[in-house]
């Protein structure tokens, strides 16, 4: 569904949508919705508290404050291989599943 335009508004339903309404390459647009998937399921996994975030900046070899940053959901300036060196540092991994774009 292409997004609506309302005022200055934009609305969208797909990270496509988004994509599309941003003016971003399908590439650009798919590492946006693959961060923003990985975002999300860290800052789940940080707030669960399991481990401080002292200890996961350890074992990540990054910074309480990025890793603090990254369980706000706030990853901007964070590299998509510091998110993946969190999620590992939590006892967890990413599970890579490939689909064919939709047309």
């Amino acid at each position: 569904m292409p997004p609506t335009r309302t005022g200055k508004r934009v609305t969208v339903l797909t990270a496509d949508d988004l994509g599309q309404a941003l003016g971003l390459s399908a590439a650009d647009a798919a590492e946006m919705e693959f961060r923003s998937e990985l975002t999300v399921a860290l800052a789940k996994i940080i707030q669960a508290g399991r481990l401080t975030h002292a200890a996961i900046a350890k074992n990540a070899g990054t910074s309480r404050t990025r890793v603090t940053a990254i369980a706000n959901g706030n990853t901007h300036g964070v590299s998509t291989d510091v998110l993946i060196r969190v999620l590992a540092a939590t006892g967890h991994r990413a599970e890579l599943r490939v689909k064919k774009a939709a047309a």
